[in-house]
Formats: structure tokens, sequence, C-alpha cells
């Protein structure tokens, strides 16, 4: 592939970059899409997210969940319903305090984070594979910076063993004031 030119003024131009990264945004959101298609029938894109929400904090209660994934209880706990319907996550009761109660994965969900998981990873390889060096290592350079700026931790690396919540960050505005 190619190396490109920076345009004159592509630097300080916040348009310009903000173009470049919401063109980025749809193929990373198609990547998504495709990497969920094996299991979309089962899982929507808020449902997954929930998964790999547990996947990575484990038990669970219903409020921090909401809150993690900046929903109401309410819509919380409808996506809870029907990851239990779906076989993919359960509740119990919190052993410390049985008035709570918390939620979990299953096995099941457990594998249909890590499969999604591994698919998307794949297709993004796939494409990381196509630039050159140079512009792997600007790639990197530039998406840790937009990765830090929006408060947004990075991802495993391959043999990491837990993954990893997907694009969205918890704490923003503490994140813009750092």
């Amino acid at each position: 592939m190619p190396e490109r030119e920076t345009p004159t003024g592509a630097l300080d131009d916040v348009d310009a970059v903000t173009r470049a990264v919401l063109t980025a945004s749809r193929l990373l959101v198609a990547v998504s899409a495709r990497s969920l298609s094996a299991v979309e029938e089962r899982v929507t894109l808020p449902q997954f997210r929930m998964l790999v929400v547990l996947s990575t904090r484990g038990a669970t209660k219903l409020v921090a969940l909401a809150d993690l994934l900046q929903v109401a209880p309410s819509t919380a706990m409808r996506m809870v319903d029907r990851l239990i319907a779906a076989g993919l996550a359960d509740r119990h009761h919190n052993p410390d305090n049985r008035r709570e109660t918390l939620l979990q994965l299953t096995e099941e969900g457990r594998r249909t984070v890590e499969d999604v998981t591994a698919r998307r990873r794949a297709e993004i390889a796939t494409i990381v594979e196509r630039l050159s060096p140079t512009q792997r290592l600007a790639l990197v350079e530039a998406l840790t910076a937009f990765n830090e700026a929006g408060g947004e931790p990075l991802a495993p690396r391959l043999d990491d063993a837990e993954p990893h919540p997907l694009g969205w960050a918890v704490d923003f505005p503490a994140a813009r004031d750092a």
C-alpha cells in the first residue's frame, strides 16, 4: 500500500481529523457487526456489551452494571432477562449479602465473548497487515493518543487471558480533564 503524503494544514485541521476518525469508525462498526454475525440471532450489540462487561468484571450487581453501560437499571434488567433466557448469563444471591443479586456469565456466555472477540481481532489483523510498518507505527501512535484523550484503556495483547470492554469509556469527563 503506498504511503500517503500529509496534506498541508492537516495537522491542525480538526475537521480533517474528525472526518478520518468518522470514516475509521464506520469500518470498525462494520468489523464489529460482522464479528457478531454468528450470534446475532441471540445477542444484540448492546447485549454483547453487557456480556463483555460481565466477562471482565465478574459477578456484578445490576445497578453497577447499568452504570457501567450508561443505561437505566430497568433497561439493564430487560437486557439481563434476555441474556438469561438465551443461557448466556445467570443471577444468584450475593453470599455476603443475601438481599443483593449478582449477575454473571455462564460458560456459554464466556465462550460467546471469546469467539466474537477472536473473530473481531482476526479481521482487524487482516486489515492491519495491509499497512506498511511505518503506517502501522503511525497508526499505533495516533490511536493511542486518541484513546487516551477519550479515556479508553488499552485493549489486551493477543496472549492476555481476559477480553476487554469494546469501545466505551466509563469516565470520559474525568479523562477529558486530565
